[in-house]
């Protein structure tokens, strides 16, 4: 497929998915105009990725919205899309980078992507078994990309107690028809109940990892430290091109049940600002100090 035909692609997709129609013809324009004037032909595969997806973000201003190239072929058709997703989340555990129980029996969970609970499920249930006999728990998405909303539902789910809270909304333009995410009635294993919970966010923090954060917020189940998110609310597909080239359409938008709105292009705001770097150390003082001051309780 040659440039042309990429656009071409890329720009079809646009049109007919993205979750802003009205966004979506500004940018097909503007692609268009650029294809007529020879501005893509003198750039070679990850060259033209970027361009294309400067002007996505010039006139949608979502980070979801790209077009992706990749240095190794993919052996994909456009039915095999999800695999790429699979594939990735099964090479780096699940995103579960580590799991340990910290000196002062504290839990912590450091997660760089949210798995799809289709495939990650044991290993969630494993990773919460670990630290479910702590006293306060450290959920550490500074590092998180994002990932599956079902992920995320069956994460929070083991941090209440039943099938009670609405955590989140996801409006569907393809499907035309919203999907309620609630906290699940069954979980493997134990719940992680009636204890703090710390969540740790950067700049970095994206996507379904924005979602974790924020849903726990809303829920006032947990304390969130660091840096305001990166801002990225819109779930998204990746449709195969070329083995080289992958275009990422958001097509579908939260819809927090609390809020009535999402973080999209202003990132999730923590209860305590401070520096990426510090926002550990301060999740740990006062889950000690919380800690401490429990057990001095039970004491009297």
């Amino acid at each position: 497929m040659q440039t042309p035909e990429i656009i071409e692609a890329a720009a079809r997709r646009l049109t007919d998915e993205y979750i802003f129609p009205d966004k979506a013809a500004l940018a097909t324009d503007a692609l268009t105009a650029a294809l007529s004037a020879g501005d893509f032909d003198a750039l070679d595969g990850p060259a033209l990725c970027t361009r294309v997806t400067e002007i996505f973000f010039e006139h949608c201003a979502d980070k979801h919205l790209r077009l992706i190239w990749s240095e190794e072929p993919q052996d994909l058709d456009e039915s095999d899309s999800d695999a790429l997703f699979n594939a990735l989340i099964v090479a780096e555990n699940h995103g579960i980078r580590r799991v340990e129980r910290l000196e002062g029996n504290i839990g912590y969970l450091d997660l760089t992507l949210v798995t799809d609970a289709s495939v990650g499920a044991p290993a969630i249930a494993a990773a919460m078994e670990l630290v479910v006999n702590t006293e306060a728990l450290i959920i550490d998405l500074r590092a998180n990309r994002g990932g599956a909303p079902n992920g995320v539902q069956l994460w929070c789910s083991y941090l209440f107690p039943d099938d009670d809270t609405h955590l989140n909304n996801i409006y569907s333009r393809v499907k035309d028809g919203t999907r309620q995410y609630w906290t699940l009635a069954h979980v493997d294993g134990r719940r992680y109940l009636d204890r703090p919970v710390y969540i740790l966010t950067s700049g970095t923090t994206f996507s379904g990892g924005e979602e974790f954060a924020y849903n726990l917020k809303t829920q006032k189940r947990a304390t969130l430290i660091g840096e305001t998110t990166r801002g990225g609310a819109h779930p998204t597909e990746f449709h195969v091109l070329t083995p080289h080239v992958v275009v990422s359409i958001p097509n579908a938008r939260s819809i927090n049940p609390v809020t009535g709105t999402n973080w999209e292009g202003v990132g999730v705001e923590p209860d305590v600002a401070v520096s990426a770097e510090e926002a550990f150390e301060v999740a740990y003082r006062d889950a000690r100090d919380r800690i401490e001051k429990s057990h001095a309780a039970a004491d009297r």
